[in-house]
């Protein structure tokens, strides 16, 4: 077996469509699938099962005999049988298909069905009407229809879910058995859940084939890992400390009210009469090409631009030139940057690490109290980070430096908090994962973010405010 997906997009019913699908799949191989819900992932296990509107590219190699298992397949068999039911027709009561006639449909191994039936324990209830199943006693008789099926090629969508603890173990041993006979794709969210046989991991997200990983490559299976925890987990945004507590803000201003701005440069307008406004939980993109005055905008916002003082600017109550310090300001804001990462060259351990953003310092020199220290901890928790909490961040990798800078600049919840370009310098597993925190913060959070960076295109969910500067 040697399938190939060669730039393969797909539709399906119009509500979703994979997009230029890159994809070789051998018999020596077993894959999973993972990813976020709704990115897609059981959208490409269906496509090797037939299903779906091919709209352009190939697929190649996909074998006669297929099992499948999957939420969508066990609703069509329900539904099946649901129009087998002619109750309205005649005057009898429909008891629906027993189990063992399920089972038995398509000339499936009589002999592997019994014993597969034992191995799920389902004997007292092969006669019962199939209709009449528990939603886990009906996952089981789809396994051990597509496992009986002896398949050239089994596919299996979140197989785990819904089986008791001594099923999913003897179901994960059975499957070990197969390993040397059967390529396997599963599809499956929690890491924790992939078997020891798989080879090969495909990561999807919005309709597109991100990564493909060697299980053996340690390195790019522990990024995937944090993506995936980033992308999946149950863990929200931790909240604030109560004792370090931001002063409270006029809910009824903005946050920033920028009117008529100019900013000019040795003669040169970088930014003319440019007017616009932040209102509290709004989401921000920046975008625009080198030299349209991004820094500079943002300056103006920070206080730290020489030209705050000759332009119209209100920021967190405060209109600029009335008296107020810059720090006053500062208080409000939460900053990333490329340049912030240079400077932090300290070897605190990551939980003071993050503990300094309460201080807004570059490394810790006070004491922290216990609830801080609880606070950062939960931030480690959902970077899954915690068991390197003390590891010195000048240690760390270029990626997780940045995302540690994230975690130091959210601490406080500030009201705003600007990442200027926080993907400049990652690479792409690096990037996706910048991506997924800012998505955590934006739908986990009081706080408005604004995102710079150089591409209008490159979206995350949560911010749906745009504003792209043009090179004057």
């Amino acid at each position: 077996m040697n399938i190939r997906l060669d730039n393969l997009t797909v539709n399906f019913d119009d509500r979703f469509q994979l997009d230029e699908i890159n994809w070789q799949l051998d018999d020596s191989q077993h894959w999973v699938i993972t990813g976020a819900n709704g990115s897609g992932k059981s959208a490409l296990a269906a496509i090797l099962a037939g299903a779906g509107e091919h709209v352009s590219g190939n697929l190649e190699g996909v074998p006669a005999k297929v099992g499948l298992v999957s939420f969508e397949a066990q609703a069509e068999l329900i539904e099946r049988e649901r129009k087998k039911d002619d109750a309205d027709i005649m005057d009898v009561i429909s008891e629906g298909t027993p189990v063992h006639e399920i089972l038995s449909e398509d000339g499936r191994n009589p002999e592997l069905v019994n014993q597969l039936v034992t191995m799920f324990k389902l004997d007292t209830l092969v006669d019962r009407s199939f209709r009449k199943l528990s939603t886990g006693e009906s996952r089981k008789v789809m396994l051990i229809r597509a496992l009986a099926s002896e398949p050239d090629l089994l596919i299996l969508d979140e197989p785990f879910d819904g089986l008791d603890a001594h099923t999913l173990e003897m179901l994960q041993q059975y499957l070990a058995t197969l390993v040397e006979t059967v390529p396997m794709v599963l599809v499956l969210n929690r890491f924790d859940e992939f078997p020891d046989f798989i080879t090969h991991i495909a990561y999807v997200d919005h309709g597109r084939l991100q990564h493909q990983i060697d299980r053996n490559n340690s390195d790019a299976y522990n990024e995937l890992y944090k993506l995936l925890h980033l992308k999946t987990t149950d863990l929200a945004v931790p909240a604030a400390d109560p004792e370090n507590d931001i002063p409270r803000l006029d809910p009824t201003q903005p946050l920033v009210r920028l009117s008529s701005i100019n900013i000019t440069y040795d003669g040169h307008r970088i930014i003319d009469s440019l007017d616009w406004t932040i209102e509290r939980n709004q989401h921000w993109q920046l975008s625009g090409p080198n030299g349209s005055g991004k820094t500079g905008l943002l300056s103006l916002i920070t206080g730290d631009h020489p030209q705050c003082y000759v332009n119209d600017i209100f920021v967190f109550g405060f209109k600029r030139g009335s008296g107020e310090s810059i720090w006053q300001i500062k208080q409000f804001i939460g900053y990333v940057s490329t340049a912030l990462q240079w400077e932090y060259k300290v070897g605190t351990g990551l939980r003071n690490v993050i503990i300094s953003g309460f201080y807004d310092s570059i490394g810790l020199y006070t004491k922290a109290t216990d609830k801080q220290k609880q606070i950062a901890d939960e931030w480690l928790a959902l970077l899954g980070m915690t068991d390197r909490a003390d590891t010195p961040f000048n240690k760390l990798s270029y990626g997780d430096q940045r995302l540690l800078l994230i975690a130091r600049a959210m601490v406080k919840h500030p009201p705003l908090l600007i990442l200027d370009e926080p993907c400049l310098g990652l690479d792409d597993m690096n990037r996706q994962l910048v991506l997924a925190l800012i998505e955590k913060i934006c739908a986990g959070s009081e706080t408005s973010v604004l995102y710079v960076n150089h591409h209008p295109e490159d979206q995350i969910k949560g911010i749906d405010n745009y504003l792209a500067l043009e090179k004057k």
